[in-house]
């Protein structure tokens, strides 16, 4: 599973009507369930599609503390793979059979980019109301250990008590917005090397 952390005013609702306005056309159908604080939607190609396989997948939207988290289910490929398969045997038996397969591959193939695509759409909503992977300003703010007095992000020592802060300074993966401890060295979300 792909999962992603959006920091901003972005509720699971956004994100839910982007990809519903955004797939819910051609081969593909969308649904939607949940409420304002988690929903699930499921995008699939339609049972009787006019050409290509089969594929499906689902994305998990949870309201998180000043954001939204994402989560996307792996897509399931074996209808795109079986429908590749017949048209690789049906060129290989005659070349001509290509003409005829041709919306069958296009589909296919557009199915293949379809978490892609799901992320763009994603991430665009998400930059259209101001949101980003990126902590945002009221997360900017780090407590001190010692008297719990809220310091701005970067603060080597506490304004009040003038203790240190330097391990408790907070940051994002830039990839998918997991918020990181200083000593970690890769995203424990993504698995990406964290820059220093």
């Amino acid at each position: 599973m792909d999962r992603r952390i959006f920091h901003g005013k972005l509720t699971p609702l956004d994100i839910s009507r982007s990809l519903m306005g955004h797939f819910h056309r051609g081969n593909l159908r969308v649904q939607h369930f949940g409420d304002a604080q988690r929903a699930v939607v499921q995008i699939a190609s339609t049972a009787m599609a006019s050409s290509g396989g089969q594929t499906a997948l689902s994305a998990t939207i949870l309201q998180v503390e000043d954001g939204v988290s994402v989560e996307l289910s792996k897509q399931n490929w074996i209808g795109i793979a079986a429908s590749l398969g017949v048209s690789a045997i049906a060129v290989f038996k005659n070349p001509f059979n290509l003409l005829s397969r041709l919306d069958d591959i296009a589909q296919d193939f557009e199915y293949l980019r379809l978490t892609d695509e799901i992320w763009k759409v994603i991430e665009g909503t998400a930059q259209a109301l101001g949101a980003t992977t990126e902590l945002s300003e009221r997360l900017r703010r780090v407590p001190c250990t010692y008297c719990n007095t809220a310091n701005p992000l970067g603060e080597s020592r506490c304004l009040a008590c003038g203790a240190p802060l330097g391990d408790v300074q907070p940051r994002t993966c830039r990839k998918c917005g997991f918020v990181v401890k200083k000593q970690e060295r890769v995203c424990p979300n993504c698995q990406s090397p964290l820059l220093q």
